[in-house]
């Protein structure tokens, strides 16, 4: 059946509105973060604002804005000037009162009514012409006369027309901390890793999260009051259909950003966990070391007393090049060790800080120490003796001869093996041992000790240092 003419002319003049409307309908701000671990936060925004060629003012609404770190990423649009009005304190809102009578509260159902000769220092007039010099009460403000958020006055030069206006600013007030959970089940470890973002005083709603893990300094500190409220809060962006339920990854200069799934909404002291990285499986090689005696720069003396030694408990967890886990950069951290009981029950049986691990690195940490595993190490000789100098006009050399005994216990049912470390920097060597020690490194020698089940090693070996 065919419209009457009038009929159809007005749905086609609806249906131009309705696109007229959709096409000049201002996208909604959008937000993206980058927060580093120190506190500070790269913000860039989106605007809805059009800029046309030239020079453009515009007042914006930015919470903590520091002015000297504002920028625009867009190459064509520069930032000329900004001024900053922050949210009003009780000085900034008595200066604007100046010459204007005001009430006081001092007490409930007790006002006073006085004029605001001065702010600083508060000098205030009362109905009688005395002065006070000091405040009345609680004052009562006018609602013009107190900033209720922070003003920009930002004026942009823009080499040609934008739709939007994009700008960049670091702030303060949101950390972040990696904590990754290790599984072990035998020689083998499940390793799964969460980031927390912990908001001090930033709010926002909807944004695009990146962390920023490595050594960044920190030259200049800045004086831009907290932020009390919103700081870069919007609403109506939706976020992509797909998203991946794990950070992504990607290495920037010599920090590596790891992008966060989906858009977060972050409030202060509300803490916000996201995926890391998918679970990954591992092989994991458990170690038990007894630290070294000798001290590492300084004169080693005599000590005949019988010293209790903690056994330290290590784990490595490989993380071979060419492999998902492997390739994937490690932020710094803490790692939580975890192992079931006999009756299938995880147990935290350790935990320890890492360092930013590199791919291709394995994650080595130590756990705490050794329960049935004991060691005892006394002094059972010491020796000095002065010898020649190298050369003519040299000092005299002193030459240390030490000999110690590790006694090692196992309360275990099962035999362990135990390293026994000894490490110094200069001239020294391991004369004796009664097990073949194994050299790490030009300053680090290793005995590597098998103990039985239920029973007890002992280790003897004599170090030699001139000095």
């Amino acid at each position: 059946m065919k419209m009457p003419n009038a009929e159809c002319g007005l749905r086609n003049v609806l249906a131009g509105v309705v696109a007229l409307a959709c096409v000049a309908l201002p996208a909604a701000a959008q937000t993206s973060l980058s927060i580093y671990r120190d506190g500070r936060v790269v913000v860039r925004r989106t605007l809805p604002q059009a800029l046309q060629q030239g020079r453009n003012s515009l007042t914006l609404r930015l919470e903590a804005l520091d002015p000297a770190t504002l920028f625009s990423p867009d190459t064509s649009v520069s930032v000329s000037s900004a001024t900053v009005r922050y949210p009003s304190t009780s000085t900034d809102a008595l200066a604007n009162a100046v010459g204007q009578t005001l009430s006081f509260v001092r007490a409930k159902g007790d006002t006073i009514r006085a004029t605001v000769v001065r702010a600083d220092p508060p000098q205030f007039k009362l109905s009688d012409g005395r002065l006070l010099l000091g405040l009345p009460g609680e004052p009562l403000f006018p609602a013009e006369l107190v900033r209720t958020s922070p003003e920009a006055q930002v004026v942009l030069d823009a080499s040609r027309a934008r739709q939007r206006t994009e700008l960049a600013y670091v702030a303060q007030g949101a950390t972040w901390e990696a904590l990754y959970q290790v599984i072990l089940i035998g020689s083998r470890a499940q390793v799964t890793g969460t980031a927390t973002v912990t908001s001090q005083a930033l709010r926002a709603d909807s944004a695009d999260v990146q962390l920023v893990a490595g050594a960044i300094r920190r030259t200049r500190s800045s004086s831009v009051p907290a932020p009390m409220a919103d700081m870069v809060a919007q609403r109506g962006f939706v976020a992509p259909a797909e998203e991946k339920a794990y950070a992504g990854e990607e290495a920037v200069g010599e920090t590596h950003v790891y992008q966060l799934p989906g858009r977060l909404t972050i409030e202060p002291n509300v803490p916000v966990t996201t995926a890391l990285l998918p679970r990954s499986s591992a092989p994991v090689v458990q170690e038990l070391v007894v630290p070294g005696v000798l001290p590492w720069r300084g004169w080693m003396g005599q000590n005949p007393e019988p010293n209790r030694v903690p056994v330290q408990v290590w784990y490595t967890i490989k993380r071979a090049a060419k492999t998902p886990f492997g390739d994937r950069p490690l932020p710094a951290g803490t790692v939580q060790l975890y192992q079931a009981d006999s009756s299938g029950r995880l147990q935290l049986i350790g935990e320890a800080s890492n360092d930013h691990t590199a791919p291709g690195r394995d994650l080595r940490v130590q756990s705490g120490d050794a329960f049935d595993v004991t060691a005892e190490r006394v002094q059972t000789d010491w020796s000095q003796e002065q010898l020649p100098p190298i050369r003519r006009g040299m000092p005299n050399r002193q030459r240390v001869t030490a000999a110690y005994r590790v006694t090692i216990t196992n309360a275990k049912a099962e035999a362990v093996n135990v390293d026994v470390r000894e490490a110094h920097f200069g001239s020294w060597k391991i004369i004796e041992s009664s097990v073949p020690p194994e050299k790490l490194s030009s300053t680090e020698s290793r005995f590597r000790v098998a103990v039985p089940a239920g029973g007890e090693a002992t280790l003897t070996y004599t170090v030699q240092i001139e000095q």
